[in-house]
């Protein structure tokens, strides 16, 4: 990771914690009350070809002993209540700025995948891989709601499955890479600032022109 991406990442996690840790720990107090433990999720991702990590989320699912493979419409009734308005308000993600501190993923960059797709296209993650992964990216701001389509249509895990390898997998590839080849410093500040006035601004119209 180049210094000045990791120093833009360390000081906007220094900024953003004391920000973020009593709307937070409300959050959590809530999620303990009305849904129990465990509060996180804690799942294997990949952020390099043979470099695996743990990825840290809140949950929003309930609990099962198998878990595998991308959400999409066959897990939707697996979301609770509270996890729906965690997922929408972008709050499962913040967790992951521990993984940032650690220096596991960056602010912006590739979502981290899953190891069965890098296994599964190892050419084309060992390219888009040479960017540190981020909790968000040029392809999560561009490709996101398609991909969140796309998936939610799917009724089985198979279908989910070759919808996201066939479709969603290339299509987010190639946004990474237009990243990856035009980084800077500029670029990732105007993807985070992008990221949060995205969020605010779903949350303040939802609903009100629908």
């Amino acid at each position: 990771m180049k210094a000045s991406k990791r120093a833009v990442d360390l000081i906007l996690v220094a900024v953003l914690s004391p920000i973020l840790v009593i709307p937070f720990s409300i959050l959590l107090v809530v999620m303990l009350v009305r849904e129990g433990l465990p509060l996180f999720y804690v799942a294997e991702r990949m952020r390099g070809v043979g470099q695996p990590f743990d990825l840290w989320k809140l949950r929003t699912m309930t609990v099962t002993s198998r878990e595998q493979g991308v959400s999409g419409g066959d897990k939707t009734g697996r979301i609770t209540p509270l996890g729906a308005f965690i997922r929408r308000a972008r709050m499962d993600e913040v967790p992951q700025l521990w993984n940032v501190l650690k220096g596991d993923m960056s602010l912006v960059g590739p979502r981290p995948p899953l190891r069965e797709y890098v296994e599964r296209f190892p050419n084309l993650y060992a390219q888009v891989l040479k960017s540190p992964t981020g909790i968000t990216g040029l392809a999560s701001l561009r490709y996101h709601a398609t991909e969140e389509r796309l998936l939610a249509a799917c009724t089985t895990a198979a279908e989910t499955d070759r919808v996201y390898a066939q479709i969603c997998v290339p299509a987010k590839a190639r946004l990474d890479m237009i990243y990856q080849r035009n980084w800077s410093v500029c670029l990732d500040l105007l993807m985070i600032w992008h990221t949060g006035t995205g969020i605010l601004i779903k949350r303040f119209f939802k609903g009100r022109w629908a």
